[in-house]
C-alpha cells in the first residue's frame, strides 16, 4: 500500500550538463548561496589496502593546485566572510561553501579548481598525514567510537562498511602522494559528482557559473590580493608542476578495482565483549541489518520503529528502562541509512551488572512488536515527531543543499521530500510486519564494552 503513494513534486530543478555533471538548483529568498558538491567517492570505493584514502584525500583537496597554492582558498573564503568545510562517509564525500549572494560567482571557481585539479604536493601530504593520524588517535581514545567500530566489524565481515572511514594509522603511514593522485583521478570527475546550489541566485546564472567553473581545463586569473607568503608558494608550485607526483606516463592511471559482494545475512547472534581502561560505565550496542536505499519505504518504517522505541521520555525503551526502572543512564535507537544496507542500532549506557537484564528486556520489547502492532497513539506520536524533524531540516539553504545532495548520491534527489508522505501512510500492521522481517531476536550483533 505504502509503495504506491503519490509524492509531492520536487521543488528544485535537476539537470545534467554535457560533461555528465549533475546540477540541482533551488532559488530561495535569502541573501546567501550554498554550494554543496557531492562525490561518489567515499570509503566504500577504496580497496582494502587503501583504507582511509577517501578521508585523507578530503583533507588534501584543500592543499591547492598548480593555480592555487596551499592556503589561498582559505584566504579567499575567509576574506569574503564565507565558510567552507567537507565530510567523508562510506558512501560519499562532499564539500560545501556558504557565501553572501554577491560572492557566489567569485568563489565557486576556486572550489571547483580544488576538486578537479588537486595537486597533492608531497610536503603538504606529509604534514597533513600527521593531522589525520591525530584524528585516529583521538577516535581510538573514544570508547563510543571504539564500540561502534567493533560492532560494524561484527555486522559486516566482508563488505567495506566494516572498515573505519578514517583508516588505520599503520595503513596511513604507507600511503604515497602518487597513490592518492591515482585515487583522485579515478573518482573525481564530473559524471561522478552532483553540485547542489540553493539560495539567492537564478538558475541561468547558477548553471553558467557551474559550467565555467567545472570546465576542463579551468582557467583562473592570477589573484591580485594574494599575501606575499602564499604568492611565493604559488610561484614554486607553478615552477614544479609534477611536485609530489610521477611525471608523464609514469603515473598509474587508475585505482585498484573494488568488487563489492553482498554481505551474507545474519543467521545467529554475533557477540563480542571488550574491556577498556578508564571506562566508567558499560556500553551495550545491538544491531540488526536493514534494507539499503533500493528499499527506502522499509527504511522509513524502521525509522518509525526507532522513534517509537526511544524518541522522548514516553517512548517504550526510555520509559521502561530509564524513567521507571532506572536500569540505564540513557538509551537510544536509530536507523543508520546506507546505500547497500542500513543498520538498526540500539545503544545503552549502564552499569555492567545490568547488561544481561537490559539486553533481555530489549529483546522482550522487540518481541512484543513482532507479535502485536503498536498502539494507534504510539504510531501517531512517532509520525508527528519524524515529520516535524523533517520540516525542521529544511529551514536553511545549507540544510536543503545537504538533503538534496545526500539523496542524489545514495538514491534519487526526489526522495528528499517524499519522506513525510511515506511516514504518514504507515499503518500499525505495517510496523508489525517490518519488525517481523528485520528485528528478530535471534539474528543480531551485539558489542559490550566493560570497564577493564
Amino acid at each position: 500500500m505504502v509503495n504506491t503513494l503519490s509524492t509531492p513534486p520536487f521543488p528544485a530543478t535537476v539537470c545534467q550538463l554535457d560533461s555528465g555533471l549533475t546540477v540541482i538548483h533551488q532559488p530561495l529568498a535569502m541573501p546567501v548561496v550554498v554550494v554543496d558538491v557531492w562525490v561518489k567517492a567515499g570509503a566504500i570505493v577504496e580497496p582494502d589496502e587503501w583504507s582511509g584514502m577517501a578521508h585523507f584525500l578530503e583533507h588534501m583537496i584543500f592543499k591547492g593546485t598548480q593555480q592555487i597554492p596551499p592556503g589561498y582558498f582559505d584566504y579567499v573564503v575567509e576574506s569574503r566572510g564565507s565558510m567552507s568545510n567537507a565530510a567523508t562517509s562510506h558512501d560519499f564525500a562532499h564539500y560545501y561553501l556558504t557565501t553572501a549572494a554577491p560572492d557566489f560567482a567569485a568563489t565557486l571557481p576556486y572550489l571547483a579548481e580544488l576538486l578537479m585539479n588537486a595537486a597533492i604536493p608531497a610536503d603538504e601530504f606529509d604534514r597533513e598525514r600527521e593531522v589525520v593520524l591525530e584524528e585516529i588517535r583521538q577516535a581510538d581514545d573514544d570508547p563510543d567510537w571504539v564500540g561502534f567500530q567493533a560492532l560494524m566489524q561484527t555486522v559486516y565481515q566482508h563488505h567495506p562498511y566494516r572498515r573505519p572511514v578514517l583508516g588505520t594509522a599503520d595503513q596511513l603511514r604507507r600511503y604515497s602522494p602518487q597513490e592518492m593522485q591515482t585515487f583522485h583521478r579515478t573518482h573525481y570527475y564530473p559524471s561522478n559528482m552532483t553540485v547542489v546550489v540553493t539560495g539567492d541566485v537564478a538558475q541561468a546564472a547558477a548553471l553558467e557559473a557551474i559550467q565555467q567553473s567545472f570546465a576542463d581545463p579551468i582557467a583562473l586569473a592570477p589573484p591580485v590580493d594574494m599575501p606575499d607568503a602564499i604568492r611565493l608558494r604559488r610561484r614554486e608550485a607553478i615552477a614544479a608542476p609534477h611536485r609530489g607526483g610521477l611525471p608523464g606516463d609514469m603515473a598509474p592511471t587508475s585505482a585498484p578495482v573494488v568488487s563489492i559482494a553482498p554481505e551474507p545475512p545474519l543467521t545467529d547472534i554475533r557477540r563480542q565483549v571488550l574491556a577498556l581502561p578508564r571506562l566508567e560505565q558499560a556500553r551495550l550496542l545491538m544491531a540488526w541489518v536493514g534494507p539499503g536505499t533500493d528499499n527506502l519505504v522499509d527504511a522509513y518504517g524502521l525509522d518509525l520503529l526507532a522513534a517509537l522505541l526511544s524518541d522522548g521520555r514516553s517512548s517504550r525503551l526510555v520509559r521502561d528502562l530509564r524513567e521507571e526502572r532506572q536500569l540505564v543512564q540513557d538509551i537510544n535507537c536509530h536507523l543508520m541509512l546506507q546505500k547497500d544496507s542500513s543498520v538498526f542500532m540500539i545503544s545503552a549506557w549502564l552499569e555492567a551488572a545490568d547488561l544481561a537484564t537490559v539486553e533481555a528486556e530489549i529483546q522482550r520489547h522487540l518481541a512484543q512488536l513482532v507479535t502485536e502492532p503498536p498502539t494507534l497513539a504510539e504510531l501517531q506520536r512517532a509520525q508527528r515527531l519524524l515529520c516535524n524533524q523533517h520540516i525542521f531540516s529544511l529551514e536553511t539553504p545549507s540544510q536543503l543543499a545537504n538533503l538534496y545532495g545526500y539523496y542524489s548520491t545514495i538514491a534519487q534527489p526526489e526522495a528528499a521530500i517524499a519522506y513525510p508522505t511515506y511516514i504518514r501512510a504507515f499503518e500499525r500492521e505495517d510496523l508489525q510486519q517490518l519488525a517481523q522481517r528485520y528485528l528478530t531476536g535471534d539474528r543480531y550483533a551485539v558489542t559490550v564494552l566493560k570497564p577493564a
